[in-house]
C-alpha cells in the first residue's frame, strides 16, 4: 500500500521554485511516496540526438578540418556555431628569445587569447609537447585563430563543428539515427 509523506526540505523546495517558476506560489509542501515510479529519459531523442554527447562529437573523415601552424597566424574557423578544437602543441629548444603559442577569438576589432603557452628560452629549457581540447562558440563575424611566433613552435590539430549557432547538435556525417 502506497504511503504519502510530506517533504519539508527547504533545499528541495528552493530547487523546485528555481526549476519550475510557475509553481512558486503554489503553497503546497512537496510529497513523497514509497511507490517506485520508473522514469524514462527521452531528452536526447526529443532534442533530435539519439547519440550520447561523446559519440555525437566523434571525429569523422568528412567532419574535421586539420591544421598545422608554425611561425604564423592562421584563421581556423570563421563560420558561426560551436566547434571542438583538438590537437597537440610542440616546441623545440633551438634558439633563444621568447616564443608564443596561442589560440585567439576575434571579431575583427577585439582579440582575446583563449589558450596560450609561452616561455623565454634558455639553456635550461628543453623540448616540450602537450595536448589541448576545448570548445568555442563563434557568432557572426567572429573567428578562431592559431598563432606561433617561431618555426620551432607548432600547433597541430583539427576542428569539428558540434552544433550550429542555435545549439542544434551536428551528428557525424553519414550517421543516421534509427
Amino acid at each position: 500500500m502506497a504511503q504519502i509523506t510530506s517533504v519539508t526540505s527547504e533545499a528541495l523546495q528552493a530547487a523546485i521554485r528555481s526549476l519550475l517558476p510557475s509553481q512558486q506560489g503554489f503553497g503546497e509542501d512537496l510529497q513523497a511516496s514509497n511507490v517506485i515510479v520508473p522514469v524514462i529519459d527521452l531528452t536526447a531523442t526529443a532534442e533530435g540526438s539519439a547519440l550520447p554527447t561523446y559519440l555525437q562529437s566523434a571525429l569523422g573523415l568528412s567532419d574535421i578540418t586539420a591544421f598545422a601552424v608554425s611561425n604564423a597566424t592562421t584563421t581556423l574557423v570563421n563560420t558561426t556555431g560551436f566547434y571542438n578544437v583538438y590537437g597537440t602543441y610542440y616546441y623545440a629548444n633551438s634558439g633563444s628569445g621568447t616564443f608564443d603559442i596561442n589560440f585567439s577569438l576575434t571579431d575583427g576589432t577585439t582579440t582575446k587569447k583563449i589558450w596560450m603557452f609561452n616561455s623565454t628560452l634558455s639553456a635550461n629549457v628543453t623540448n616540450e609537447a602537450g595536448l589541448y581540447n576545448f570548445t568555442v562558440f563563434l557568432r557572426a563575424g567572429d573567428s578562431l585563430t592559431a598563432t606561433t611566433n617561431k618555426t620551432f613552435a607548432q600547433l597541430n590539430g583539427s576542428t569539428r563543428p558540434v552544433a550550429d549557432i542555435n545549439g542544434n547538435l551536428i551528428n557525424p556525417t553519414g550517421f543516421t539515427p534509427t
